[in-house]
């Protein structure tokens, strides 16, 4: 059940970004699971491994990758996040045009999204980072302050990594949501087992 969770959650993300028309590319993990991101969601999708020795690395890699070409501005985004929608990407990049950095935090003291321009991108923030800890927001958003880093900072979303997580998300959703979703219908399906 887990599996096709995170799978529902992962199609929400690329429908929304679709629906947005923003170009995007796929970081998966680990490295050599190519075989299988081209059999789950076919050759449409630029997709590349995620590399580097912890979360920090993979971030930094990932923005180094997409900044040696011509891309001028980037969001890197979470797959698990239901309440992302185009306006909140839509945010993130307009928030570029007059800052440096954008961010947007979970209600789990880390984040959803983190953004730069390709002549702001600041890799140290990433790096002896102490991960998946209720202060990683916090000690990102004083990096960049200490960077001198212009930042916009996002509305909180809720992040999916607990079964309680699941359980907040289904105490929100009291009817139908404005933008389709795979994930809350999954939910509603399963909602008694998960409420149990």
């Amino acid at each position: 059940m887990a599996l096709r969770l995170y799978e529902n959650m992962v199609l929400d993300v690329i429908d929304m970004l679709k629906r947005g028309r923003f170009p995007f590319r796929i970081c998966y993990a680990p490295p050599d699971a190519r075989d299988q991101m081209t059999e789950w969601l076919g050759q449409e999708y630029y997709c590349l491994p995620q590399t580097g020795d912890d979360l920090g690395d993979r971030m930094d890699e990932a923005f180094a990758g997409v900044f040696s070409g011509d891309v001028k501005e980037a969001l890197l985004i979470g797959s698990d996040i239901p309440g992302l929608t185009t306006e909140v990407i839509e945010e993130a990049f307009t928030s570029l045009l007059t800052n440096d950095a954008v961010i947007g935090p979970t209600d789990d003291g880390g984040y959803y999204l983190i953004g730069f321009r390709k002549n702001t991108f600041t890799p140290r923030i990433f790096h002896d980072m102490v991960w998946s800890t209720s202060s990683v927001f916090r000690e990102t958003v004083d990096r960049l302050h200490d960077a001198s880093v212009t930042l916009h900072v996002l509305p909180e979303l809720t992040d999916i990594d607990t079964l309680a997580d699941l359980k907040k998300l289904l105490s929100q959703v009291k009817g139908p949501t404005s933008e389709p979703s795979r994930t809350l219908s999954f939910l509603a399906r399963h909602r008694n087992s998960i409420l149990k």
